[in-house]
């Protein structure tokens, strides 16, 4: 069968000479419905391969219970894009960054205080042995040696970026390869010394990462790989966005001459990304260079790529498919058909534009109130300290932690030791103070009258780090909370993941914010009802006058939303909606004044 292998510098694939053009595609940012059309504008963009990362956190999200259905389903993925003529590269190493939620590794590694990330550590190692045991058997009928479209798979993800542990790497490779992997595996990595050595694997083939300054990252990997072929694994044609940051963009000509480079350096490429798509849910990422610098990824992970968050082919995408047509045909007029690859010109057709709808105003008409209705979503758990989400089991979403404080007491700073992320505190019902991660100006305080005083702290966790030395990162309370030098205990903690908001029970809600709703987490439901007689359209959901919180589609969790942008728009694809009524929840944390929301046919990234 045929196996991805190169002679010198030149990839080959069942014997024949290949130039790889590949762009990323994540299978858990689309919705399954529109994997074909994605992979099909891939297509007609003019690339001859299709890459993904595999994300460990949603296939094993708790220890030994795995997923692979619906947006996991990546076996169904890699059949689909097999059978519309493209190679596949898998990135299936334990982490990713990806800008994905702890960089793809799951959040219960955390509760235990004694295990190491990304190192010979021998509890770590168990738990990517038993994935990897699940994982790679399903993957093995897809190899390129088994008839089927995966060309090539990687070890690890820019290690060189992390550490230096030679032994661990080895151990992924050997793991893979006892597993019956027997195609193409590489690593990939930043194109400076200390990434190259410390990220290679020797024996098999390194990749470089980068955006720009092509002649200098392919002249660093030639120090270290002089005759295999050259290879940007990650050509970062655009980026992605932080909450309360500009949405960031790159002109398509850039882009385009940059590409040009790397075809006349007789390289490979793989976009990332080719389309971003969308993070949903709670798995959006977060960077942290600084040890006091938290910067929460959006949910749209839209990237400024070739195919915006739902799908439509931009400036950029054209821009790309003229360049490859006509390196193309240059190519073959003097018989160097590298990249033709059995091309042919009607691939080059874009399958039929997916519409949009803007639907309009939708009243939410009943709410809820959280701190009501903790005891219908969640069972109370009593503790001495304030544990953080994952001692508790929990991995995402929102965790409420609730003492009482004896009187009387002088007025004292209360500090929480430490928030991730982002802390509403409360007394006696009362909203005192927002305690954000990395914001040391916000403070709160507070007297304690004779009676004694009730204390809550909400606290949202916004994303796991996933890059970076900071790379550990428990969510919740992590050490402890003061009331001046006096730390607090005897909690009851009620853990909010939000993954089943049936329990809730809802009442007419009156129009316009009344005092009570002023600054207190609500669940507001509305009703979009879409005629028979039409079709159901993508469409994209405003929250104008909204603060900041999630919203749900028919129970489906599209992701964040927060009034500081630079996103004022979530994506909802028509899979999610159906004829006759759709049910909205929004989570509002701050309380509205205008209780309705708007469905528009456009996006609004900032």
């Amino acid at each position: 069968m045929a196996a991805l292998t190169y002679q010198g510098s030149q990839f080959m694939l069942d014997g024949k000479p290949i130039q790889l053009l590949s762009g990323a595609i994540h299978y858990f940012r689309v919705v399954p419905e529109y994997w074909e059309d994605r992979l099909l504008k891939l297509k007609a963009c003019g690339f001859n391969t299709v890459e993904t990362y595999v994300p460990w956190n949603m296939h094993e999200p708790q220890p030994g219970v795995y997923c692979f259905e619906g947006m996991a389903d990546v076996e169904r993925f890699i059949q689909l894009a097999g059978a519309l003529g493209l190679h596949v590269i898998i990135r299936p190493s334990p982490y990713i960054c990806a800008e994905w939620e702890f960089g793809g590794l799951p959040s219960w590694l955390l509760a235990d205080d004694n295990l190491r990330l990304r190192c010979t550590d021998p509890t770590f190692l168990a738990h990517v042995d038993r994935y990897y045991d699940v994982l790679l058997p399903r993957l093995k009928p897809f190899l390129s040696t088994h008839g089927g479209p995966v060309i090539a798979m990687q070890i690890e993800n820019e290690y060189g970026s992390f550490g230096n542990d030679a032994g661990y790497l080895s151990y992924l490779r050997d793991g893979m390869v006892q597993r019956g992997i027997d195609v193409l595996l590489f690593t990939s990595d930043g194109p400076t010394d200390h990434m190259l050595q410390a990220g290679s694997v020797p024996g098999h083939l390194a990749t470089v990462n980068f955006g720009s300054g092509t002649e200098w990252a392919f002249a660093k990997l030639r120090e270290y790989q002089r005759e295999e072929p050259l290879m940007c694994m990650e050509f970062w044609n655009g980026w992605f966005d932080h909450w309360g940051e500009p949405h960031h963009t790159r002109e398509s000509t850039d882009v385009a001459q940059v590409l040009e480079e790397m075809l006349e350096a007789g390289a490979s490429v793989n976009f990332y990304m080719f389309h971003g798509g969308t993070n949903f849910g709670f798995y959006n990422g977060a960077n942290c260079q600084l040890k006091h610098q938290y910067e929460p990824t959006i949910t749209s992970y839209d990237y400024d790529s070739l195919l915006g968050e739902s799908g439509e082919p931009t400036a950029k995408f054209y821009a790309v498919q003229d360049v490859i047509s006509r390196y193309r045909r240059s190519k073959e007029q003097t018989n160097e058909s590298n990249l033709k690859n059995g091309y042919k010109e009607e691939d080059m057709a874009l399958p039929e534009p997916i519409k949009t709808a803007a639907y309009g105003r939708v009243e939410m008409t009943q709410r809820a109130a959280l701190f009501e209705q903790l005891d219908a979503l969640a069972v109370p758990m009593q503790r001495t300290n304030p544990e953080p989400m994952e001692k508790m089991g929990q991995d995402y979403g929102f965790i409420s932690y609730q003492t009482h404080i004896s009187g009387p007491r002088e007025r004292q700073e209360l500090v929480v030791q430490e928030v991730r992320d982002r802390a509403l505190v409360y007394v006696d019902g009362k909203l005192l103070g927002v305690l954000e991660r990395g914001n040391g100006g916000a403070t709160v305080s507070f007297e304690v009258q004779p009676q004694g005083a009730d204390l809550c702290i909400l606290v949202e966790n916004m994303g796991r780090i996933n890059y970076g030395p900071y790379l550990r990162d428990p969510k919740g309370i992590t050490e402890g909370v003061r009331h001046g030098f006096q730390f607090l205990y005897d909690w009851t903690i009620h853990c909010l993941p939000m993954r089943d908001l049936s329990g809730l029970r809802f009442t007419e809600q009156q129009h316009g914010m009344t005092a009570d709703a002023a600054d207190t987490p609500f669940f507001y439901k509305g009703s979009l009802h879409i005629q028979d007689t039409s079709d159901v359209k993508d469409t994209f959901l405003r929250l104008d006058g909204w603060t900041k919180g999630v919203v749900y589609v028919n129970g489906f969790n599209l992701g964040r939303y927060w009034s500081i942008g630079p996103q004022q728009t979530l994506y909802v694809p028509a899979p999610l909606l159906r004829q006759g009524d759709n049910e909205i929840i929004v989570f509002e944390i701050h309380g509205t004044a205008n209780a309705a929301v708007m469905f528009a046919d456009k996006p609004d990234l900032g």
